[in-house]
């Protein structure tokens, strides 16, 4: 990336002068300092092979996994890690008692995630234990390929895993070791090197930014606590969850045991990100993080990095030199943070004071942050990671993920290998974790992932008869062959409708209890077809119509569970545009509110910027052009009204627009128009007025006074529900007329030929008198 350029008139804050740096070489550490773990560690520590960003430090790199293998220079403290000093490693760790020891043999290799010169990261499955059918990141490393001083670095990095336990630091939950090798068990994190990834695809607005901080300094506080510094802060060593929560990963040149009475000398990190005493090698400790942390707040903030020459020599210069120039787009309190970590002088920095985190957590651009619910991750995300199946890596580069998993025999180690090891095996306290890890540019790189270049759908799975028929594709049920299982896959002719938009969504948030699941995805030149679950239970409005009895409280609930995920993708900035109740589904005949299913996304958008990114919920009118926001506005209403219409018929037992099936768009586009409906006679007089009033506002003719999701979840009506009467419910029509009655609905609205039906309705003498500006019937 190009260093930043302020503008003309900007200003340029002076750092702090730094004393005079010494002509003579810092002392080394004592003996008593070495004995105490002043370690420096490599080998890698990323959960789930999580980053594989390029380092400007020399030597190998697997996933994340550095080797540096820098020659000491000339007046360079010396270190007990040079060969022939290390004889043992001491062990403060060892293996819980009662837990299960593991050995390769309980892991079946699924993928290669990455790999190195002196080993591999595996994507694998447990298939023995409590925790069987679980997804992990499993590093080999050979030992024969580890020197001494790697060798040390990847037995401290498994001594820092097993004691950090942190909602923001990946876990680890094995660690074994054979004859010839080193086994690293951590959590498989799909979103591989997510912020690289995102910066890409995704608009961060100061607020979102603040969210990634806020959780980054209590991960980094938590390894200060322990003694701990991290020294290679950068974005491709933060990954996030399923949820859209960072892990920290990558403990490969983390130093254990320095405080702040301490300090290190290693030359290591990623030099973009060092701190300006990392650079000239005067000692270090945790305040070398903070500066860092200010690198990473600065490029994400800016898509910069404030400290960037030609070459290596040139950045290192300029981060111990070079004046930097503030961005004036930045808030004041932004400007004001990073002014505070960029002090040259590590003691004035904010975060190395006595009080450490809480300097920044107190500083006013993160007043906004609730940090207890932070910590119990109450917050919500501004964004989710694109969601599949449990064991897909379309994050990872597909030289590795193509080639077939083969963890090859190790070549005998050294001799003294086993004592150097002695005490690497660890196993978690609980073993047993919920991992639902993972956007899509296009369809190809998902399909290539899933099955290379040649497979067919046809080769896996077996079709069946049909589900449903529409304009531009088919729904079939099929079966599995390998498991016998059985499915539902669309059919999507590519000549009539792009689906990655709707592949994309489904991929990002169809891991939601409520949303239909995409099971796999096939490409065979002319058709996409996506394999989803099968929907056994059917329709929702027909299963609500097969009842003979049916309560407020009952359609209550129904509502309650479709408003929420409703609610859930308004927030993602999503809206569906074709709820109708066809596309409601349950998943089996269990009659229970939980197994509701929203699908068929085929008409679904996801809110963009102008420059196509994605906008997080925090974004602001600068990133969107109005027209798109209105829309948007507009779509997320038709949304609304659908679910009124659904609410209406589960109450009157009939539709409010329509009659019956034979019914004309034009009539039916008249009684929309003119938003009239009634709320009186048969059902409806004994129907409570929260549920009437809840309609009206979901009904509401006028987008721009018609409720939201959230404002629906709030009702009365909705909040009360366990308080609402239990009185059966009438069934007015037969329910073939009912359906037939929606379906003449929404095939009037869907049909563009009626549109100028409504023009005569939305320039009335009434609507004009109401100063009620009237939607077309696409907006509707």
């Amino acid at each position: 990336m190009v260093p930043f350029a302020p503008p003309e008139g900007a200003e340029e804050p002076q750092p702090e002068p730094e004393a005079e740096p010494s002509s003579c070489p810092p002392p080394p550490p004592p003996p008593a300092a070495a004995a105490a773990g002043l370690m420096e560690i490599s080998g890698g520590g990323g959960g789930g092979g999580g980053g594989s960003g390029s380092s400007s430090s020399p030597g190998g790199e697997l996933n994340g996994i550095r080797v540096v293998d820098e020659p000491m220079e000339e007046g360079e403290p010396y270190s007990y890690e040079d060969e022939g000093v290390v004889k043992e490693i001491p062990i403060t760790h060892h293996v819980k008692e009662g837990c299960e020891k593991a050995d390769p043999a309980q892991f079946e290799l699924l993928k290669v995630l990455g790999q190195g010169s002196f080993g591999k990261v595996f994507l694998v499955r447990k298939i023995f234990g409590p925790d069987a059918g679980q997804l992990y990141a499993m590093k080999v490393l050979k030992k024969a390929s580890l020197k001494v001083r790697d060798r040390v670095r990847t037995k401290m990095e498994r001594d820092i895993l097993v004691e950090v336990n942190h909602p923001f630091i990946v876990k680890l939950h094995y660690a074994f070791q054979t004859e010839g090798k080193l086994y690293l068990i951590l959590d498989f994190l799909r979103g591989g090197d997510v912020f690289t990834r995102l910066s890409k695809e995704v608009m961060f607005t100061e607020e979102d930014v603040k969210f990634y901080l806020a959780e980054l300094a209590l991960a980094l506080d938590h390894l200060h606590s322990l003694g701990i510094v991290y020294r290679d802060l950068k974005p491709e060593n933060i990954l996030l969850d399923e949820a859209g929560h960072i892990k920290l990963t990558d403990f490969g040149l983390s130093k254990e045991s320095v405080d702040q009475e301490k300090k290190a000398y290693s030359f290591c990190g990623t030099v973009e990100y060092m701190a300006p005493e990392v650079v000239n090698r005067r000692g270090h400790n945790q305040s070398a993080d903070w500066w860092s942390f200010g690198v990473l707040m600065f490029e994400m903030l800016t898509g910069t990095l404030p400290f960037q020459g030609k070459d290596r020599n040139e950045t290192m210069n300029m981060i111990l030199k070079a004046k930097l120039g503030m961005p004036q787009f930045l808030s004041t309190e932004a400007q004001s943070l990073l002014r505070m970590l960029f002090k040259r002088n590590p003691s004035n920095r904010l975060g190395a004071g006595p009080d450490g985190v809480e300097e920044i957590k107190r500083h006013p651009f993160f007043s906004t942050i609730d940090w207890n619910k932070l910590y119990r991750r109450e917050i919500l995300p501004p964004f989710k990671p694109a969601s599949g199946r449990p064991e897909d890596t379309f994050c990872f580069d597909p030289e590795f993920t193509a080639k077939t998993p083969k963890d090859s025999p190790g070549v005998p180690p050294s001799a003294n290998a086993h004592q150097l090891f002695k005490g690497f095996s660890f196993v978690a306290t609980t073993a047993i974790e919920d991992h639902k890890i993972s956007p899509l540019n296009n369809i190809l790189p998902i399909v290539q992932q899933l099955h290379g270049n040649s497979a067919l759908f046809t080769d896996a799975y077996e079709l069946k008869e049909d589900i449903g028929v529409g304009s531009y594709s088919v729904c079939k049920r099929c079966i599995h062959m390998a498991s016998s299982m059985e499915f539902a896959v669309k059919i999507i002719d590519k000549s009539k409708r792009d689906p990655s938009e709707e592949i994309e969504i489904l991929m990002r948030y169809g891991q939601h209890p409520n949303i239909i699941t995409l099971k796999d995805v096939y490409d065979d030149g002319k058709y996409i077809y996506l394999v989803t679950e099968l929907m056994k239970g059917g329709e929702l409005l027909d299963r609500i119509l097969r009842q003979k009895y049916f309560s407020e409280r009952e359609a209550s609930a129904v509502l309650f569970t479709i408003t929420k995920t409703v609610d859930y993708l308004h927030c993602q900035g999503v809206v569906h545009r074709d709820l109708k109740p066809s596309n409601i589904l349950y998943m089996d005949d269990s009659n229970n509110a939980d197994s509701i299913r929203i699908c068929d996304f085929g008409f679904a958008k996801q809110l963009r910027g102008e420059n196509g990114l994605l906008l997080t919920p925090c974004y602001t009118a600068n990133f969107v052009a109005p027209e798109v926001l209105m829309r948007q506005g507009y779509d997320a209403a038709c949304d609304i009204w659908s679910l009124g219409v659904l609410l209406y018929t589960m109450l009157a037992g009939y539709t409010p627009f329509a009659n019956g099936p034979n019914d004309t768009p034009e009539e039916i586009l008249l009684r929309i128009g003119s938003g009239n409906f009634s709320l009186s006679g048969g059902n409806w007089d004994t129907v409570s007025d929260a549920a009437k009033d809840l309609l009206s506002h979901m009904l509401h003719v006028d987008p721009h006074q018609r409720y939201t999701a959230e404002q629906v979840l709030k009702h009365s009506w909705i909040a009360c529900r366990d308080q609402l009467p239990h009185y059966q419910l009438n069934r007015q029509d037969a329910p073939h007329l009912v359906k037939g009655a929606m379906a003449a609905t929404y095939s009037a609205l869907n049909n563009k030929t009626f549109q100028p039906v409504l023009e005569p309705v939305a320039a009335s003498s009434l609507a004009q008198r109401r100063s009620m500006k009237k939607l077309t019937s696409t907006d509707l």
